[in-house]
């Protein structure tokens, strides 16, 4: 099954040159199923290649996906157009009263603020609280995970010497969980970012567990069962090109900046890059969607409900 987004969104030109599955609003209603409501809280400044990234890997699933594009309520975005926002985001005020099966929570390039610095902290709380009585299945991304651990288990964010920056080997250390069903004994992902949470520091109490690390960036994943969420510290959805163009954005502001590393055939900054976590991106958000919807219950009104926990 396809996915449904807004029918003008500019997104759904680039998935349906890619061959994703697009559906129209007319043929969703002559299917006779639920489609999973999935929100994508889109907390990048280019916010039309995010929500693009993200359609990609949920709108590859074998169902069908209604996808609700969310943004902060106040918070207000230099770099996409008014316009966009206008036509095709929901601030979350105007949803909060909404269930979901999955909430997105992306990344934002802010992490070197302290938690109570960034302006919009105070309603992303209130997001992380409303999850649990409103959204089945939570995701978030580097630091909207940083910031859910945060936010529920006290976890600290640190600096790192240097940007973590590159395609970083991970390891599967919980092969059982059906969030890594068919993975490799380890895979590259894509890491860039200037902060870190220490796998030491989790809550021994809490029920967290670390489900892929690596040895060189830290954690990777942790299922939070009791939360009913996933912290992801990585970027899976990174287009082929995304660490290049943030290399060379840095490059041509004169930043002291290695290229990322095991990226560029040979490292080789004047070489195109090479594209090899695809696969096990597609395989995550693939297997988060599949738990979803084994899941969720069928009355989309009853999430929330302790009994179906």
């Amino acid at each position: 099954m396809p996915i449904r987004i807004p029918e003008h969104l500019p997104a759904r030109v680039e998935l349906e040159r890619e061959g994703v599955m697009v559906m129209s609003e007319c043929s969703a209603m002559r299917q006779d199923i639920r489609p999973l409501q999935i929100a994508l809280l889109n907390l990048m400044p280019n916010k039309s290649r995010t929500e693009t990234q993200f359609a990609r890997l949920i709108g590859a699933t074998p169902l069908q996906i209604d996808l609700t594009l969310v943004r902060m309520t106040e918070h207000q975005s230099k770099h996409t157009p008014a316009q966009h926002l206008e036509a095709f985001y929901q601030p979350y005020q105007a949803i909060k009263n909404r269930r979901f099966d999955g909430l997105i929570i992306t990344g934002a390039p802010i992490e070197l603020l302290r938690f109570d610095e960034v302006t919009y902290w105070d309603e992303l709380r209130e997001i992380f609280d409303w999850t649990q009585t409103n959204v089945h299945s939570t995701f978030a991304i580097c630091w909207g995970a940083q910031g859910m651990l945060n936010h529920f288990h006290g976890v600290a964010k640190h600096e790192l010497p240097e940007k973590a920056f590159g395609c970083f080997r991970h390891k599967t250390l919980f092969p059982a969980s059906p969030y890594l069903r068919g993975f490799s004994d380890d895979f590259l992902v894509p890491v860039s970012r200037w902060t870190e949470v220490r796998a030491d520091e989790l809550p021994s109490d809490a029920g967290l567990t670390l489900l892929a690390a690596s040895q060189e960036s830290g954690p990777c994943l942790i299922e939070d069962p009791r939360r009913r969420a996933l912290y992801m510290f990585n970027h899976f959805e990174y287009d082929t090109s995304s660490l290049k163009e943030e290399y060379d954005r840095d490059i041509a502001a004169k930043k002291q900046i290695a290229a990322p590393r095991n990226y560029y055939p040979g490292d080789d900054p004047s070489q195109p890059p090479e594209n090899r976590w695809r696969s096990h991106a597609h395989l995550l958000f693939g297997n988060w969607i599949n738990e979803v919807y084994q899941s969720t219950p069928f009355d989309i009104d009853a999430i929330g409900d302790e009994n179906i926990r």
